[in-house]
């Protein structure tokens, strides 16, 4: 048992299905905790703040929630709440990461120490606790931006962002997702503790959530009219239900091991807008060269380790659609 903000907790019981998932109030964090609970876990779903409605109400919605579903109140920052999360638990799911389309005041605040230190601070006490292996939310921002990867290969698993230009280029949220995932596996070198990784790219779909997360937020202002591009770390889209699936799926397969892209096929930001501009001609989707990426190499098995391991990626088309729909049912676009 470990002593944690005052208390002992003990985790001699632990349960195979009992597992953790940070972050369960976001966007992947909510499809990841509804599958799981789909599958007859008990889970472990952190919030920020027990007392927040939109964090807390969705989750309580889900099927199996009431016998199944434990909330924990955590910071990334506070070591104790961490452990105190995932003490019992077999596995842990390491979703919790800051987002932001915005611009921010302090990178090293805002995104760096969270996504950095977070994460070390969720290894450590998924190693003190016992855990059994941790999936680790990682991202494409942390295979792109990479200006000097040769021009005729694939980026996959093997692609790393190149964190000096991140950082002569502003590029925080990449440069926080790099050093995270590296940190990560830094300390599974050293500790033994078994990690996995998967990298979504662009995740876009229906929201369990209330709030939009930074990818919806992306999305909504494509269908307005905004006329970002994206280039330096696009690498293509991913549902939300899909995400989650992999998540679970690299879980529960032993032979899942390092890092996993995950998006239906490698392609650039100007295939996704046009697609959005094909299937609702009524909105007003900027116009935009279907080349916007020069340096990116499109690939239609992009995810070859998890096509590998049985996924089956809902198509773009799909994904457009139940994001569209999603948004409309919810009064986000009219």
């Amino acid at each position: 048992m470990y002593k944690t903000g005052g208390r002992l907790i003990k985790h001699s019981c632990r349960m195979e299905k009992v597992v953790c998932v940070t972050g369960g109030s976001g966007a992947i964090g909510s499809w990841l905790v509804h599958l799981l609970l789909n599958r007859g876990y008990t889970v472990h779903a952190t919030v920020q703040n027990l007392n927040d409605e939109a964090e807390t109400k969705h989750l309580e919605a889900l099927d199996g929630a009431p016998a199944r579903l434990r909330l924990f109140q955590m910071e990334l920052l506070h070591y104790d709440s961490v452990l105190a999360a995932v003490c019992g638990c077999a596995g842990v799911f390491h979703v919790a990461s800051p987002c932001t389309v915005e611009q921010v005041q302090d990178p090293q605040k805002e995104l760096l120490d969270p996504a950095i230190k977070g994460t070390l601070n969720v290894l450590t006490a998924a190693k003190e606790a016992g855990v059994r292996r941790v999936v680790v939310t990682s991202s494409t921002s942390a295979i792109v931006p990479s200006p000097n990867w040769p021009g005729d290969v694939p980026k996959r698993e093997n692609c790393w962002t190149d964190v000096e230009f991140c950082k002569q280029k502003g590029l925080w949220y990449p440069l926080s997702k790099t050093l995270a995932e590296k940190a990560a596996w830094d300390f599974a070198k050293e500790t033994g503790l078994d990690v996995v990784v998967v990298n979504p790219g662009n995740v876009v779909g229906p929201v369990i959530a209330p709030r939009l997360n930074a990818s919806m937020v992306m999305f909504v202002r494509l269908l307005q009219g905004c006329d970002d591009t994206y280039e330096n770390f696009f690498m293509g889209s991913v549902h939300f239900k899909d995400v989650a699936l992999a998540h679970i799926l690299v879980y529960q397969n032993k032979s899942a091991v390092g890092r996993h892209v995950c998006v239906e096929a490698i392609s650039h930001y100007g295939d996704f807008v046009a697609k959005v501009a094909e299937l609702y001609p009524e909105y007003n989707v900027p116009k935009m060269q279907r080349d916007t990426q020069p340096g990116l190499l499109r690939v239609k098995d992009g995810s070859k380790k998890l096509m590998d391991l049985g996924m089956q990626f809902i198509p773009m088309e799909k994904i457009v659609k139940d994001a569209v729909e999603d948004l409309k049912r919810k009064g986000f676009i009219s």
